[in-house]
């Protein structure tokens, strides 16, 4: 092989490993972010609803349960 295919080649997978720490990098960050939103969503629905929606001695839990009942049954009334 001549020196430039071989210098171009060298060139070629540094810039190739490169980007693939670049894009390594980027999709890392993304996840963390994403991760940190939704735990976050979670968090603020949980205390919304331990604080709007909860009945005297019901967990959090079981109001969701509840609720996501409710709305079915709600849902089932809708389609007779």
């Amino acid at each position: 092989m001549s020196k430039f295919i071989e210098a171009n080649e060298k060139i070629a997978e540094g810039v190739v490993g490169g980007y693939k720490k670049i894009e390594k990098g980027v999709v890392e960050g993304y996840k963390k972010i994403e991760k940190g939103a939704v735990e976050g969503f979670g968090k603020v629905s949980d205390k919304m609803v331990e604080t709007f929606l909860t009945k005297e001695g019901e967990t959090v839990e079981e109001a969701k349960a509840r609720m996501k009942r409710e709305q079915s049954e709600r849902n089932a009334g809708k389609k007779h």
